[in-house]
């Protein structure tokens, strides 16, 4: 800390070391009344080096000559590339802002971002200049909002556009290519970005990306940031213009993949015309079900889940095709062995099939089948009647349920290493048998 005396007096005041981003006090009290800012104020960036200056409580001499130097050597790189906007001031912007966080806000409050992006659009494509403007956005944007917000701001995703639309896909960089594809994925992390990159035609080379290179760095990238872009419901409609859905389902089967591509599923799922674009791809209904067999990925099993259930609770017609793919197996065992959350959304689609078949023997019956779950009743009949008014359709689903539960029951005991000689009770021989649809919700 040190003293000094106000301008409009003989009173000593405290001047506090204030904090890298704290609040200035510029007025403080002279005698008995407020007097005027003990500091004149200065301007630009020697006020921004008077703010970064200021020594902390705890900083000895020689870690504040350090923190100045420190300061100095980046305002050197700033002025450097604003007055050159040169290669070798970007690549120097981004070593230093490779792993220093501190770097990062320092450079972009010196005003490193706006000749970066304009060394995109460099007269030199050949120099490389526009790599290393590339990278150093990249770095730049790391763990930083404000630096990611400032950086779309200045135009760079425009810029980031034309340079792959300017060049045919045989003559582009891969350098560049990748680089930009890697901007987009750290940009696009910034919800206010999203609308900005989705509109900007950014999605479809990042579709195109995805094809050619899927195993491959980009690619992975590229699915990133296609899952980050698709999170704006509106970047759906641009995504249904390309081919991203069908290439989704191909890649379904890569465990790698298979859970991002699940969530790029279930944001598309969520708008109208995605379902109705989902929904005439061939096979759809099969390539989901086969995911509930995935025992050792319990996340893929509740996002399928998921998809599933909104296309069931949105259209009669999914419902149906769902029910001829058999569905309605898979939910059971679902109900059984899934996760907690896998457990509710197969219940809320069997409720759902459950209503349909409930709707279409309304007009036949003159109650509801299984109308509300209040409504179960005990599995003892006091009627010996009461089975041969069962239509042909519930024995078989109450077949199915004691066909279930006895797989079930193997697996289960398989995994408990159970000997092979095992045999349930008669106990368990009972309840099973007397178990109908009524006891699930289907």
């Amino acid at each position: 800390m040190r003293l000094s005396k106000c301008e409009g007096g003989g009173s000593v005041v405290l001047e506090r070391p204030l904090k890298l981003w704290s609040l200035i006090i510029d007025s403080v009290r002279c005698g008995g009344g407020i007097q005027r800012p003990c500091r004149k104020k200065s301007a630009g960036s020697d006020k921004l080096s008077e703010l970064l200056k200021q020594p902390e409580w705890w900083e000895n001499d020689e870690e504040v000559r350090r923190k100045e130097e420190v300061l100095q050597g980046l305002k050197n790189v700033a002025k450097k590339l604003q007055q050159q906007e040169s290669m070798e001031g970007a690549a120097e912007v981004r070593r230093l802002t490779k792993d220093d966080p501190h770097a990062r806000t320092t450079l972009a409050l010196l005003g490193v971002i706006p000749p970066l992006v304009a060394l995109l659009h460099s007269p030199d494509p050949t120099s490389g200049s526009q790599i290393a403007a590339l990278y150093a956005l990249l770095n730049l944007a790391i763990a930083n909002d404000e630096n990611k917000a400032a950086i779309v701001k200045a135009g760079a995703v425009d810029k980031m556009v034309k340079l792959i639309i300017d060049e045919s896909p045989n003559e582009q960089d891969s350098g560049v290519a990748e680089a930009v594809v890697a901007n987009f994925l750290g940009l696009s992390a910034l919800d206010s970005n999203k609308p900005i990159i989705g509109s900007s035609g950014a999605i479809p080379f990042l579709v195109e990306t995805l094809v050619k290179d899927a195993d491959g760095l980009s690619g992975q990238d590229s699915l990133r940031a296609l899952y980050n872009l698709s999170i704006f419901p509106p970047n759906v409609l641009a995504m249904l213009e390309t081919d991203l859905i069908p290439h989704l389902f191909a890649r379904l089967g890569d465990m790698e993949m298979s859970e991002r591509v699940l969530c790029i599923l279930g944001n598309i799922v969520s708008v109208g015309e995605g379902r109705k674009r989902m929904s005439r791809v061939a096979d759809v209904f099969p390539a989901l079900l086969d995911v509930f067999n995935w025992t050792d990925s319990p996340a893929c099993q509740e996002k399928a889940c998921y998809i599933l259930m909104v296309m069931a609770h949105k259209s009669y017609a999914d419902r149906q095709a769902m029910i001829d793919a058999g569905v309605v197996s898979s939910l059971l065992e679902l109900t059984l062995l899934g996760t907690t959350l896998a457990q509710k959304r197969a219940s809320r689609m069997l409720e759902c099939l459950r209503e349909d078949k409930g709707k279409q023997q309304q007009n036949n019956t003159d109650t509801l089948i299984m109308s509300a779950p209040q409504q179960v009743a005990a599995p003892n009949y006091d009627d010996d009647n009461d089975d041969e008014m069962m239509s042909q359709e519930k024995k078989a689903v109450k077949q199915l349920v004691q066909q279930s539960l006895h797989k079930n029951m193997r697996r289960m005991v398989k995994r408990a290493n159970l000997a092979h000689d095992f045999v349930p009770s008669h106990h368990f021989n009972t309840l099973t048998l007397s178990s109908t649809s009524k006891s699930l919700p289907f």
